[in-house]
């Protein structure tokens, strides 16, 4: 692989994005990507009305992942400094296919793939899924002010819409390794043994220099 190693975890809200992505980061030395989420000002008014504040979420979202990409690749990327991440930028269009009016979306669509034509892509991607209850009791747990609205329903269709834009993601992009975790057999909090076959699985995509014995 002459790719510097650029990896991303992806999955639906409270599968542990950003608890596996530091710990990968740890691991082999990666630079972490975290996105921004409880800093975006609209979140919570979303959650609570999502057809009057989605544009402006979405917007906000798009921005400032554009803006740390672009960071990314003239920071680290461009001076072969590997990057772990804890989303992938295709996630913007998951979340508003399911939450923008067709007038708004053709809209962002377009914005999309403007500002993301030219942006550094992940060359290996993780997909975290886990059962609804299981997303629900880690989002519990992690007591977020601005999730604390987030609905059971709003969630199961949010795992659904993850689970076939990745199958979608797999079938176009067979040039980039999509590892699947199942967070409900898998459990790399708790057991090191889970976390270290986690580890084995994303070895063979890094080049020899960056893996840790």
């Amino acid at each position: 692989m002459t790719r510097v190693p650029f990896i991303a975890v992806e999955g639906p809200i409270g599968v542990g994005k950003t608890s596996l992505a530091r710990k990968i980061a740890k691991r082999f030395d990666f630079h972490l990507l975290k996105e921004i989420v409880e800093e975006n000002p609209f979140l919570g008014k979303f959650y609570d009305d999502i057809e009057a504040w989605s544009f402006q979420t979405e917007m906000f979202f798009l921005c400032n992942r554009y803006k740390q990409l672009e960071d990314i690749e003239k920071d680290y990327l461009k001076t072969d400094k590997p990057v772990i991440s804890d989303y992938h930028i295709m996630k913007n269009m998951i979340f508003a296919k399911r939450t923008l009016a067709q007038n708004q979306y053709e809209k962002y669509e377009q914005i999309y793939h403007i500002l993301t034509k030219d942006m550094p892509k992940p060359n290996v991607l993780i997909y975290l899924d886990a059962s609804l209850d299981t997303l629900l009791d880690r989002i519990d747990k992690r007591a977020r002010a601005v999730e604390e609205k987030i609905q059971p329903s709003y969630l199961e269709q949010l795992k659904q819409d993850y689970k076939q834009y990745m199958d979608a993601f797999e079938k176009n992009h067979p040039d980039v390794p999509v590892i699947r975790i199942d967070g409900d057999t898998i459990d790399f909090i708790k057991h090191q043994d889970d976390l270290e076959a986690i580890f084995d699985q994303i070895k063979p995509y890094l080049y020899e220099g960056v893996q840790n014995s």
